[in-house]
């Protein structure tokens, strides 16, 4: 889409939605928000970014294939559950480790396996949802004459 308007706005707009989804991400242990739906903020910034300029644009500023993401998000939130019973609790059990000083007080900042699991599902949804948009954006841009050399065997 050549939208100067859309174009603009996407500029200013796309990193806000890209630090807000972070926001959601990391405030989603305490209150409402998590892995889940600051990913789906994050996809909607990308998908957002495809609309006003195109597909490759996205695939350059990401860095990283959106399947790749997927799957190393899974990998993740797989170690926090393995992490849980490791520590010799059951799969997917929180872990907090605090460091504990000399009068056995547990200091440290709360950072465990929970935030890891968020991560892991936040990567698991940016990589998903962009993929999908990204293969939709790319077959809708194809013109019917490339449909047509496809079906009949032409290149």
């Amino acid at each position: 889409m050549n939208s100067l308007i859309l174009s603009a706005a996407t500029r200013f707009l796309a990193p806000l939605m890209l630090a807000y989804s972070l926001f959601i991400l990391l405030r989603g242990h305490n209150e409402p928000g998590g892995g889940f739906i600051g990913g789906l903020v994050a996809a909607t910034a990308f998908a957002l970014y495809a609309k006003a300029e195109d597909t490759g644009a996205v695939r350059r500023a990401m860095r990283i294939a959106p399947e790749l993401l997927s799957m190393l998000g899974l990998g993740a939130a797989v170690m926090a559950g393995v992490w849980g019973w490791w520590e010799g609790d059951a799969f997917l059990e929180s872990v907090w480790p605090f460091l504990v000083v000399e009068d056995g007080k547990k200091e440290g900042l709360p950072v465990g396996s929970a935030l890891l699991f968020d991560v892991g599902v936040y990567m698991v949804v940016v990589g998903a949802v962009t993929a999908l948009f990204l293969a939709l954006e790319d077959d809708a841009s194809r013109s019917p004459d490339d449909e047509d050399a496809d079906q009949s065997g032409e290149r």
